[in-house]
């Protein structure tokens, strides 16, 4: 083996790639080249005549539009006595708008679903819709508002002429509400249409074994019928420490339909519950003026000035008098009532009022006190946050929520302290007479006297029946 070869060979060119060999454009290539494209272009234009010749022709005088889901439509009033009924749309205001339209009765809807993202003017393009009616009807005024903020699943229907004319424009906000826009010759109208329920009366009622939530459910009450049920009686009636086993319910509320069909429970009307030997009643009552609120039987206010519990708590941590202060460790009294509850749960105004201070008070960490009137005040500490907007000066109203229970200052857990006030002298929270709100005015109480009269005689009467169905 020749080793000095081995050494002085030249490996830098075998890394090196080999030259490329060109490939020549030679006159054959050409001519194959143009033979391919030539029978391509043969079968194309065969392929296009033969499905050109299969495709029905469009009607003269029938505009190219994108497919539509269209219903045919036709109005009471319009229909024969002999003739079927045609197909009908789920909601009533289309029928009010052909009340304006002779020629409702020959033209179709066409229904059109709102997709995501979806806007007025989009919707017109893909209906083949002209612009300018589309700045016509948004020109309109407070009316078609509703139409800058569509949602997807919400629906349009549109009527059109033989020439492909916006005739009529239905946009189905909800189950509850239309708008409606017509034609006219001087442009377009618009309105908007409520669809009416009617309201039906239920009655419930029931007794309690382990608690009112249970027997609730068991009654065939709702969470939010319980809840309010709990909120007529709230003032009266503690139903965190009161309730007990034996007391009884009963209720009269509404149920609302729509064309038939049951939609959602309406409002409690009349209302009664038993605990501890002692039966409050209550009644809903609207005046002129159509404001609403629950009323004894001889007009005065369920509602009193002042919330018992302005906090959604677990337990009383803390009641009101002497004891040994789990911080300082000695005896000491306590002059308000501690709430146990979740760390940021929303506390409540008890009652309207201004606030006259906010900020850090020593031990009892962020504090907000209200004045209500000259005599009452309310305070409530250790919060973890203040309201945002709310400031020395500010006024509340009963229920808006001020703070966040948390435990700030000398506390060992999250918990609203809360203190009452009667000319500044510390009364206790619990069992504190608070003063009624405003009653039933002179002027209305005729009209409630006769409005509630009935509501009450019927809840006597399911009363009675269901304790004569219970006995043996």
């Amino acid at each position: 083996m020749d080793y000095n070869s081995f050494f002085t060979r030249d490996y830098k060119s075998l890394l090196e790639p080999a030259p490329r060999r060109r490939l020549r454009w030679t006159g054959l290539h050409t001519l194959l080249l143009a033979s391919a494209m030539t029978a391509l272009g043969t079968v194309l234009v065969f392929v296009s005549s033969d499905a050109e010749a299969t495709r029905p022709l469009p009607a003269a005088n029938a505009e190219r539009r994108p497919q539509r889901i269209t219903v045919p439509l036709e109005f009471p009033a319009l229909q024969s006595e002999t003739a079927p009924a045609a197909a009908t749309l789920s909601s009533a205001p289309v029928s009010e708008a052909a009340d304006a339209l002779p020629e409702a009765a020959s033209s179709p809807w066409h229904r059109v679903t709102v997709r995501r993202g979806d806007s007025l003017a989009r919707i017109f393009r893909r209906q083949g819709l002209s612009p300018a009616d589309l700045h016509r009807i948004m020109k309109l005024g407070p009316l078609t508002r509703a139409l800058r903020r569509l949602q997807p699943g919400q629906a349009f229907r549109f009527r059109l002429d033989e020439q492909g004319r916006l005739q009529a424009m239905e946009y189905v906000i909800s189950r509850l509400e239309s708008l409606i826009v017509t034609r006219k010759d001087s442009g377009f109208t618009a309105r908007h249409v409520q669809h009416p329920l009617e309201a039906r009366l239920a009655y419930a009622g029931g007794e309690i074994d382990r608690s009112l939530f249970e027997a609730g459910k068991s009654a065939g009450l709702s969470d939010a019928l319980i809840m309010e049920l709990v909120g007529i009686f709230g003032w009266d009636i503690d139903f965190a420490m009161d309730i007990r086993q034996g007391d009884r319910f009963s209720l009269l509320y509404e149920e609302q339909y729509l064309q038939g069909e049951k939609l959602r429970n309406g409002p409690i009307v009349a209302a009664e519950f038993t605990t501890r030997g002692h039966t409050y009643r209550a009644v809903r009552y609207t005046d002129a003026r159509g404001h609403s609120d629950y009323y004894t039987p001889d007009g005065h206010s369920m509602r009193k000035a002042f919330l018992r519990t302005p906090v959604d708590f677990r337990r009383i941590s803390s009641r009101f008098g002497r004891r040994h202060h789990p911080v300082l460790n000695r005896m000491k009294m306590h002059k308000g009532v501690d709430y146990a509850a979740r760390r940021g749960t929303p506390i409540k105004a008890a009652g309207d009022g201004r606030i006259v201070f906010r900020g850090r008070k020593g031990g009892y960490g962020r504090v907000i006190i209200i004045q209500h009137g000259g005599r009452y005040s309310t305070l409530y500490a250790h919060m973890s946050a203040f309201r945002k907007g709310l400031r020395v000066g500010s006024r509340v109203r009963q229920g808006q929520i001020i703070g966040y229970v948390g435990s700030s200052g000398r506390a060992t857990g999250p918990h609203l302290h809360y203190e009452f006030r009667v000319n500044g002298v510390h009364r206790n929270p619990l069992t504190v007479k608070l003063p009624d709100a405003a009653p039933i005015r002179r002027a209305y109480l005729d009209d409630f006297r006769q409005k509630t009269a009935g509501l009450l005689s019927q809840l006597d009467l399911y009363n009675r029946t269901r304790l004569a169905l219970r006995q043996p």
